[in-house]
């Protein structure tokens, strides 16, 4: 038994080795059609997705008898994924569910997709202020308009299960892989990420999506950090080519997706009262995704902007530009009025576009107060910063 148990690790080792020479995207990239069947099969027999499953939407019987939920759902996952062959496929299957969660947001709207062509692919970099919305509203918005869905990065923090993992993949993600041992590894890792990015976009595969800085802007302070921009100029070839080579080729579009209320208002706010000595819950970022997902939105507007051009070539440049657009094109909703003057003690308008929300003033006072009163100035400042940077900006 050891024997056949060690022939089989030297058999999967070098399985990996040929994938890696053959494919040196095979670890992070999303999946392809022909990867389909064996990844659904392998999922509607993990005992994760189906406990996942069972305790969500089989509730009570699966307190009652959780073998029997979970055997329920797998026979439900078998008959789901029998016909799926092809990620557009899965991809369609996540669609209703997307659906649901905007039957329940007040209005999407977008802008800037009439000047972009859709046969063509594009490195989307947005501000980011949910894990999954901001790149699951911008897809729809694609799909909506006729542009192809995009390719969305992911960090490999959110991918603990090998079976979310799975997921994700099916549905186009990537993996950013952030838990590393030491700088030679990072390095190493940041270049195949980067590598990625470039022969995607130069090969056309299609648009990619990733977030202008790591981790979601808890304040409201939509900037690009420049570690993004500096790990996209590691594609070049160190012997032959500049960064004022690569950083042109990578089509960069800016995107500002701005929200009326952000879900996680009053646990971003908790987070930021704890201070640096914050430490995550376990699957703290799962239940922030169920959160993003389920509670209340208002008004969501995406706004692309411009590609950036031959004069943007260098670091700084870049997250200038990105951070210039996305600030210009971030769409003000009351609420960050309200929150700018009640933190001011103001009644004063700036002389500033505003846009109607779905939600009064009052209840959006209620919102806040709702909250610790510690919390309150820091979830009003996350609505206002945007405003007061247009100000500060004039």
């Amino acid at each position: 038994m050891l024997l056949v148990a060690d022939r089989e690790r030297r058999t999967i080792a070098m399985s990996k080795t040929a994938d890696a020479a053959n494919d040196p995207f095979a670890d992070i990239r999303p999946y392809r059609d022909e990867e389909v069947v064996a990844t659904l099969d392998r999922l509607q027999r993990e005992p994760g997705l189906a406990n996942a499953l069972a305790a969500w939407k089989l509730a009570s019987f699966y307190r009652w008898a959780p073998a029997l939920a979970r055997w329920v759902v797998q026979c439900w996952l078998r008959l789901r994924f029998r016909s799926l062959t092809s990620v557009d496929a899965v991809q369609m299957q996540v669609k209703p569910l997307l659906d649901n969660m905007i039957s329940r947001t007040a209005r999407l709207s977008v802008d800037g997709l009439d000047s972009l062509d859709p046969s063509q692919s594009w490195l989307f970099i947005s501000n980011h202020r949910d894990i999954t919305l901001d790149p699951a509203l911008t897809n729809r918005v694609l799909h909506e308009a006729g542009h192809r869905t995009v390719m969305i990065a992911i960090g490999d923090n959110l991918l603990h299960e090998r079976w979310v993992a799975d997921l994700m993949r099916l549905n186009k993600s990537f993996i950013v892989r952030r838990a590393l041992s030491g700088p030679r590894e990072l390095l190493a890792a940041s270049r195949q990420l980067a590598e990625f990015i470039r022969t995607m976009i130069a090969d056309n595969q299609g648009p990619i999506w990733i977030a202008q800085r790591e981790g979601r802007a808890k304040d409201g302070i939509d900037t690009t950090e420049p570690a993004v921009i500096k790990m996209l100029s590691l594609a070049r070839d160190r012997k032959t080519e500049s960064i004022a080579d690569v950083l042109p080729t990578l089509r960069i579009v800016p995107v500002a997706i701005a929200y009326e209320l952000d879900p996680c208002d009053a646990a971003k706010a908790a987070e930021r009262a704890a201070g640096e000595g914050y430490v995550k819950a376990d699957r703290e970022d799962v239940l922030s995704i169920g959160l993003g997902i389920t509670g209340q939105k208002g008004c969501v507007h995406v706004s692309f902007g411009a590609p950036l051009g031959s004069s943007e070539t260098d670091i700084d440049t870049v997250v200038d530009a990105i951070d210039r657009q996305i600030l210009d094109h971030y769409r003000l909703y009351e609420t960050a009025l309200w929150a700018w003057q009640r933190m001011e003690q103001t009644d004063e308008v700036p002389a500033v576009t505003i846009h109607p929300g779905s939600v009064t003033r009052s209840e959006f006072e209620a919102r806040i107060d709702a909250m610790p009163e510690a919390h309150r100035m820091l979830a009003l400042a996350m609505y206002a910063n945007p405003l007061r940077r247009v100000l500060e900006a004039r």
